[in-house]
């Protein structure tokens, strides 16, 4: 009896299409998750425009998270391809991009020339952290050292955006607290990899 269940049990886990199969047969591309980020953070620089701040804080946080995925899912389902981790990570750079750029454009309304500064910093170093990191792997050197990866900077971003009016919670805001943050940190990061290489490079 116990023989025969165990092989209706083995025939139908035989038969039932394992998790990467479900994935490879699913119509979804990598691509078309990247792209859906890309929407989405559109999406979100437009609200910034539009000063609807929560629901732009939603949409960057939302297609931040596909940004995760496309990744995650190109190697579960065996469907990445060199393009597609070429176009995930220029997407990535791009999307923060446009988010910060229309987040200082709302500074520079406001005639802060200041908090227009900070996010011109924390856009140039959040492009040297990824930029140093890369340059490093071609130099045969791992680079991932640092406090202000992507998804640090997608925290600290969401939380400036989502609290940018307090959401409901109180006449606050923590998008200008957000920003000089993230220029600060991403400086920091900047230096902590040259450092890193620097000694890997040594060592070697």
């Amino acid at each position: 009896m116990l023989i025969g269940v165990e092989v209706i049990l083995a025939r139908d886990a035989m038969s039932s299409p394992t998790l990467k199969e479900r994935l490879i047969a699913a119509p979804i591309t990598p691509n078309a998750i990247s792209l859906t980020g890309l929407a989405l953070n559109l999406l979100a620089a437009g609200l910034v425009v539009d000063r609807l701040w929560f629901l732009a804080g939603l949409a960057f946080i939302i297609g931040s998270i596909c940004d995760t995925l496309d990744g995650s899912y190109s190697r579960m389902s065996g469907k990445g391809t060199p393009f597609g981790a070429f176009l995930d990570s220029t997407l990535d750079r791009v999307e923060e991009g446009i988010v910060l750029a229309t987040i200082a454009a709302s500074f520079a309304s406001r005639h802060d020339p200041t908090a227009v500064a900070a996010v011109v910093a924390a856009v140039l170093f959040s492009l040297m952290v990824s930029y140093t990191r890369a340059r490093a792997e071609a130099l045969g050197v791992q680079c991932k050292v640092g406090i202000a990866d992507r998804p640090v900077r997608v925290v600290i971003i969401s939380i400036g955006l989502v609290f940018a009016r307090g959401a409901s919670l109180g006449n606050f805001s923590l998008l200008a607290a957000a920003i000089y943050t993230l220029a600060g940190l991403t400086i920091i990061t900047t230096l902590q990899r040259v450092l890193h290489v620097r000694r890997q490079l040594r060592a070697l």
